[in-house]
């Protein structure tokens, strides 16, 4: 197996390398960065694996996954530019950090996948959009493509959609914790304990994602199978209307692309 030498200790890093080691991956083949040395020393130590200078972690490695914060970018891709062999393969966890952003601070010809995960990753249910390179080959993007698999489901897209996903499933989970907080807000208004409430929510949201995946049947044909007439869901769904609530989701949601866009124009 290709060593893997993961960079940044944050919560991708960390997703990433726990998925790893569950799928099979050898803790002998991976690798961490000692950027940050304290949090470093504690996953290496918890997860049985080695840590390393930057420079070292990366050299000889056959996939570097870049995981800092985009404005520890440019920093790192200095340290790691002498490092960084022909054939390596270098995944970006960076939001609004393009492939051509950082072709340009590698070596000639390195093989780029820029990928926008989301934090569900952290317990195997992880969107992950892929985006290849000028300079990737089929087997580099297979190659990604099975690395992130560990973690959840893959697609793979062009750049030009990566802000779109960014801002449908990089930013998506957060407006699923604001519903859920609404929900269970509304709960303890109706006189729940917050634990019912919390349980009870969360369970229905689980379960209504479920059907959307196991049936295969659109939203909205789901939606009409709760909603009786003149029932309680139709009095609902009335109120979200009149309250522009799927007016106001489109807006948010372009907003975050057009964010990601304004960052990405940063490189």
């Amino acid at each position: 197996m290709a060593r893997i030498a993961i960079l940044g200790a944050g919560v991708m890093g960390g997703a990433l390398l726990s998925a790893l080691l569950r799928s099979g991956h050898p803790a002998a083949d991976i690798v961490l960065s000692e950027r940050m040395v304290a949090s470093t020393h504690e996953l290496a130590e918890e997860y049985g694996v080695a840590s390393a200078p930057v420079e070292q972690a990366a050299r000889g490695a056959g996939i570097v996954v870049l995981a800092v914060k985009p404005q520890d970018m440019p920093t790192l891709l200095a340290e790691i530019h002498e490092s960084v062999e022909p054939d390596t393969l270098v995944i970006s966890v960076a939001a609004g950090i393009s492939t051509e952003y950082l072709e340009n601070r590698l070596p000639a010809n390195t093989g780029v996948v820029r990928v926008m995960p989301n934090t569900p990753a952290q317990v195997d249910q992880g969107m992950s959009v892929l985006s290849a390179g000028r300079h990737c080959t089929p087997e580099h993007l297979e190659e990604a493509e099975r690395l992130l698999a560990t973690f959840g489901r893959v697609l793979i897209l062009e750049e030009k959609h990566q802000n779109a996903a960014t801002a449908i499933s990089g930013s998506g989970p957060a407006y699923i914790f604001y519903v859920t907080e609404a929900m269970i807000e509304a709960g303890v208004l109706l006189g729940l304990p917050r634990g019912t409430a919390t349980e009870m929510v969360v369970q229905t949201l689980y379960g209504a994602a479920t059907m959307i995946r196991e049936t295969g049947e659109h939203p909205s044909i789901l939606r009409e199978q709760v909603s009786s007439p003149g029932g309680t869901s139709v009095a609902a769904l009335r109120a979200l209307e009149d309250h522009k609530v799927r007016a106001a989701f489109l807006t948010a949601i372009e907003a975050a692309a057009r964010r990601a866009g304004e960052l990405s124009a940063g490189d």
